[in-house]
């Protein structure tokens, strides 16, 4: 290797073998996961020194997770690189691996050349933009030393870029699921007629050993036999089937009672009303229900007869679709209210107002003395305590918003939620698929003893540019969670908003 001194010392520490790889990170990688650093095994990891540039940018960032990671990854780099040497010659990590920073001496004296810097040239001929820079530096490092060199970002753009330049680039793939064929909403498991008619009168059955197999501990399943009759049930392991425990309806107080439309629906409220399960995510396309059956099932549980939660707390990220209005005045629950306002379409629908009767209709009719002294009583009676009256200026109090009123019903912001301890409350996370998978561990790991967390989101609708259909928090927290005893996943299929509302779901 050529030894080159000052800002474009050689990185000594990279490990020359025909199984090593050299792994040049992007920043949007650190931002993502600060511990990507130890996840590359036993190969060479390269760090631009423009992407400390642009961290020490974004470090300042103090109200979200980027600034966070940043201010982690900068700790982190300070453990590992303690003096000037380390930094120039790069240092061995505990898994076989080197953490190198990456100077390129091509940018630091123009007047140098190499065919690599002369084709980025041609190509890109704007060195002044960072992404331009990180590619020049991982462009130096192929040029220069034997391993397969490959840059690892999130930029979709950045690949496309440095592939244009003969450099290979990949997506980084730690936290994405694998990429299976479409997910099945529920499996379907061919049983003897006379083995149905059994698990309809006993509630359970016990399945083979091969039919078993495939099956995740609370996954739902459909019992079918060759004559055509069906029969919901749940895998609770060891080869046991057993049949859904749901009520002939639920309701919030003083709402409506509902009920499940479609088998994907049972299939949700089971695991909604079931206390052993303590988290449960559920995919589904838009009109599918999740976010009513959810509130419904959440208030019902709240009930004095059925009182296993204190209260229900709902939040969503902040992620706007199309171009942000701005800043949001007012208290924590005006901001968030426009985020929200789903799930006030959804108590308005569980507990709706009742219409007020026209004069012509009343039943008895009240003289104008008698209606006069009934108003004073009713003023007198409900002075001081906020009760809206005919002399009451304002909008009638809808009867939802005595629920967030009393606190039975809390609005949670995420930003504020780190630190927190979160007991005996329905949880129900909105639009999860927004959030990276860090974030949503930072969520899970507030729920205390005697909660339930429900993250409910559609992987097809992601606005979040971090995050894709496979790395997002939503799906990620799915995949390692699924055949935990206290979690379960359900997926909705069949819209039941309205007929406009699934056609525009299947075909737009």
């Amino acid at each position: 290797m050529e030894n080159l001194r000052g800002a474009s010392a050689p990185i000594s520490r990279i490990r020359v073998s025909a199984k090593v790889k050299t792994f040049v990170l992007d920043t949007n990688v650190l931002l993502h996961d600060p511990q990507s650093i130890f996840k590359f095994e036993d190969n060479n990891l390269a760090i631009p020194v423009e992407v400390l540039e642009e961290l020490d940018g974004i470090k300042g960032e103090q109200s979200t997770e980027r600034g966070r990671n940043a201010r982690r990854v900068h700790r982190i780099l300070q453990e590992l690189l303690p003096d000037a040497r380390a930094m120039h010659e790069g240092v061995e990590l505990d898994n076989g691996g080197t953490l190198s920073i990456i100077i390129n001496p091509y940018l630091a004296e123009p007047n140098r050349r190499s065919p690599a810097m002369d084709r980025l040239r041609a190509i890109l001929p704007d060195l002044t933009k960072k992404d331009n820079r990180i590619i020049a530096a991982a462009l130096f490092v192929q040029e220069r030393y034997p391993p397969p060199t490959i840059l690892v970002t999130k930029d979709v753009n950045v690949q496309l870029k440095a592939r244009a330049v003969g450099l290979e680039s990949e997506d980084y793939l730690n936290d994405k699921v694998p990429e299976n064929d479409e997910e099945l909403s529920y499996r379907e498991l061919a049983v003897d007629i006379y083995d149905l008619q059994r698990f309809c009168s006993e509630g359970l059955f016990e399945l083979g050993t091969a039919a078993a197999k495939p099956l995740f501990q609370n996954e739902y399943v459909l019992l079918r036999s060759n004559e055509g009759k069906t029969m919901p049930a749940r895998y609770y392991g060891d080869g046991v089937v057993r049949r859904l425990k749901l009520p002939d309806y639920v309701k919030a107080p003083g709402g409506i009672p509902i009920r499940a439309r479609n088998l994907e629906q049972q299939f949700f409220m089971d695991a909604l009303l079931d206390d052993s399960i303590h988290l449960l995510t559920c995919y589904g396309k838009a009109g599918t229900g999740k976010t009513l059956l959810s509130t419904v099932c959440a208030l019902h549980q709240t009930h004095e007869d059925h009182s296993r939660y204190d209260g229900v707390s709902i939040s969503r990220p902040v992620i706007a679709l199309g171009k942000d209005i701005g800043f949001l005045p007012g208290s924590l629950e005006e901001k968030m209210k426009p985020w929200l306002q789903p799930y006030h379409d959804a108590l308005e629908v569980l507990i709706p107002s009742k219409p007020q009767k026209e004069p012509q209709f009343a039943a008895k009719k009240v003289s104008k003395k008698k209606h006069k002294q009934r108003e004073e009583h009713v003023t007198s009676a409900g002075h001081g305590h906020g009760h809206h009256t005919p002399h009451s200026h304002g909008p009638a109090m809808k009867p939802y918003e005595r629920l967030l009123k009393s606190g039975l019903v809390e609005i949670e912001a995420l930003a504020f939620i780190r630190g927190r301890s979160i007991a005996r409350r329905f949880f129900i996370l909105d639009e999860a698929q927004q959030l990276t998978p860090h974030e949503v561990k930072t969520v899970i790991t507030r729920i205390s003893e005697g909660s339930k967390i429900v993250l409910i989101g559609d992987p097809a609708q992601i606005d979040n540019p971090y995050v894709d259909a496979r790395s997002n928090g939503l799906v990620f927290c799915h995949n390692r969670m699924k055949g935990q005893a206290i979690a379960a996943h359900v997926k909705l299929t069949k819209g039941e908003r309205s007929k406009l509302a699934e056609l525009a779901a299947d075909l737009l």
